[in-house]
């Protein structure tokens, strides 16, 4: 089976290195970015401005490898985990997804803000948030990922990710 993706877009942010970025869209909230979609696309953004937040998928464009094992920012025993258990940059697939908030939707373009994607990252698909779909409403396990809002928030990338 050939499983094929093609970018429908660019996501422009300020961070323009890997280092020190936030690691969590939590850890940006008030980060603005623009969303500039292929025209070819741009019909695609219909109705999307009735949602006050969106998911985006996109490429770790400058990951070069992955890892079945990887030590997490947000780990604060610094222990190494399965991949599949964290959020890291180095799955094999190398796709990332953010929750964001909506702030404008204009021909091909969108304004999101609390996004922690490094400028320039391939932009994949979006998809809105729905409460109803999206709020679990049974307990929550975090695993191994323990760690205050607050400590999110100051969380900032070091260089285990760059290569």
């Amino acid at each position: 089976m050939i499983i094929q993706m093609e970018q429908i877009g660019t996501i422009y942010t300020p961070f323009k290195e890997l280092h020190n970025m936030p690691v969590q869209p939590y850890g940006a909230k008030e980060t603005l970015a623009t969303i500039q979609l292929k025209d070819k696309y741009a019909q695609g953004l219909q109705d999307l401005e009735s949602f006050s937040h969106i998911y985006l998928f996109y490429y770790f464009h400058k990951t070069q490898k992955y890892e079945l094992n990887a030590i997490p920012f947000n780990d604060k025993t610094n222990t190494s985990r399965g991949i599949f258990s964290t959020r890291t940059p180095l799955h094999p697939n190398n796709i990332g997804m953010s929750l964001v908030q909506l702030v404008e939707v204009t021909h091909n373009q969108v304004i999101v803000k609390g996004i922690d994607v490094l400028n320039e990252t391939p932009l994949l698909d979006i998809k809105p948030y729905i409460e109803n779909f999206d709020i679990i409403d049974t307990p929550v396990k975090n695993g191994w990922a323990n760690i205050s809002k607050e400590e999110i928030f100051h969380k900032r990338s070091d260089s285990r990710f760059i290569f």
